[in-house]
């Protein structure tokens, strides 16, 4: 079966994002590639962002990845606050909801505090620190 791992983009600061990610969800990045590590014929020249992340990857849970990158300055940036699509994280417990939702609270804008909503799940909504959309739910039926 195929399976679907959110790709998010940053603004040249993927790395303390995903550092903040690893925080809350645990884990070691299974892949970390900077732009330094592009070296093929025909390459972009990449030597002022020679640091930043070219691709990454943190595993969450058995099944999930949620990977990323800096968008080079060269191709231009993204708007922080633009609409996008959201995370959707399902915990497998109101507890695990809970700490996920506390976690990437820091520094956020909780747009739905996490509570019991009216369709039978524990649900909150927020844009976090790094302009990232994120649903938090747990099934409670």
């Amino acid at each position: 079966m195929a399976s679907i791992n959110p790709y998010i983009h940053f603004n040249g600061n993927a790395e303390e994002a995903f550092t903040f990610y690893k925080s809350v969800f645990g884990g070691e990045f299974a892949t970390v590639v900077r732009f330094k590590d592009m070296s093929f014929e025909g390459a972009p020249n990449f030597e002022k962002e020679a640091e930043k992340i070219m691709h990454i990857v943190l595993p969450i849970g058995k099944n999930s990845m949620l990977m990323g990158s800096d968008t080079p300055e060269q191709m231009g940036k993204h708007s922080e606050v633009e609409t996008r699509s959201k995370i959707s994280i399902n915990a497998e417990s109101k507890e695990e909801a809970d700490k996920i939702f506390n976690g990437l609270s820091k520094g956020a804008q909780v747009e739905m505090p996490i509570q019991e909503s009216p369709w039978g799940s524990y649900f909150g909504m927020l844009r976090d620190q790094f302009g990232i959309e994120w649903m938090v739910d747990f099934d409670m039926r």
